[in-house]
């Protein structure tokens, strides 16, 4: 029979609607506790989402409730301490990106789940979007031949006036991770390059500060990373527009690409009618399936639908995981080789 397991969240941020949102109407969830330094909040959230009480010590919250599951979702720095408490309270770990600061850092806490025979998971959620396990099914079935390149490109306006990084009198945490602000985004980089990526073997990235200034260490990173006979590219742009999370894989026998922000599948494949015809059925097929996608992104821009359609997946299959005692979506070896890409990318002697 299915199980029930108790959850419980930390962090009342933007991130926390998306969990709350799954949590509130999960079969496998009982959510007792939401927890945050603002009391306001732990309240706001728990009423809003039917929690069965607010905290703001997540220890007391531990002690009360007892949660089988734990929704990490304060700032990265808080991470390691948190999650320790949480494992060693007896409850798994749901932790958002990055899941430590540093690859030492991640290793320290998943030894600690290994000792106290918890589960630790972190956000990997847009491996679950639908265009992403679309083009994974691609490459399994051997429609793009064998896979060459691949690159993954972030525009987001980090130093918008307004924007919850730009304030220069209330700072966000983020400024103070290793890489700044693009440090709180490169583990999605990361592990989206690393689904296509056989192995590293070497890695260049040039880092820049292009706007200047004080509050941002970075704004932009420019990288490669070469496994085997396959180059992956890594950019991070505050300047280029529209803003979008664009995915793109090379094959010997055709490419793929999508946006996360606003999906669609452009497929480059060999079709029926070999050489001469595949490009004019290429073309005809994509035309229609951008028209469809224009069409569903203006719904979901309506319906206010976000990029986050990958998490609510995730999530599922993690619970689901968790209460029949199977295999987790998101392993071991998928966050450790996340945890050293990104800390390659960090390192001096890989600066160009």
């Amino acid at each position: 029979m299915p199980t029930t397991l108790k959850a419980a969240v930390i962090g009342s941020g933007l991130i926390s609607k998306e969990h709350l949102s799954f949590l509130a109407q999960s079969d496998r969830a009982q959510l007792v506790g939401v927890c945050d330094l603002s009391l306001a909040a732990a309240k706001y959230a728990a009423q809003r989402f039917q929690a069965e009480q607010a905290y703001t010590d997540y220890r007391q919250m531990l002690s009360e409730a007892s949660p089988d599951v734990v929704h990490i979702l304060t700032p990265p720095q808080t991470h390691t301490t948190i999650a320790t408490h949480c494992l060693e309270a007896g409850a798994h770990v749901i932790c958002e990106k990055p899941i430590a600061p540093t690859h030492a850092e991640f290793q320290a806490l998943w030894q600690v789940a290994e000792r106290v025979d918890r589960q630790l998971i972190e956000n990997h959620n847009y491996r679950f979007n639908q265009p992403i396990q679309a083009i994974e099914q691609l490459v399994q079935q051997g429609k793009l031949g064998e896979v060459q390149e691949v690159e993954v490109r972030l525009s987001l306006d980090i130093r918008a006036a307004g924007g919850r990084f730009a304030d220069e009198n209330l700072p966000s945490p983020i400024h103070k991770l290793p890489a700044g602000v693009i440090h709180d985004f490169i583990t999605h980089l990361s592990y989206l390059v690393l689904r296509f990526l056989p192995r590293i073997d070497r890695v260049g990235a040039a880092w820049s500060n292009h706007g200047g200034g004080d509050l941002f260490k970075y704004d932009d990173l420019d990288a490669i990373v070469i496994g085997g006979t396959t180059h992956a590219r890594i950019r991070f742009s505050c300047r280029t527009q529209p803003e979008g999370l664009v995915l793109s894989v090379r094959g010997s026998e055709g490419y793929v690409e999508t946006d996360l922000f606003r999906p669609y599948l452009y497929r480059v494949i060999p079709r029926v009618g070999g050489k001469q015809l595949s490009p004019l059925v290429n073309q005809w097929v994509n035309g229609w399936g951008l028209m469809r996608a224009s069409t569903t992104n203006f719904w979901n821009k309506v319906m206010q639908r976000t990029a986050y359609e990958g998490l609510h997946t995730m999530l599922q299959q993690t619970y689901e995981a968790l209460s029949t005692n199977q295999p987790l979506p998101i392993r071991f070896e998928d966050m450790e080789r996340t945890s050293q890409l990104v800390e390659a990318l960090l390192a001096e002697e890989n600066r160009i």
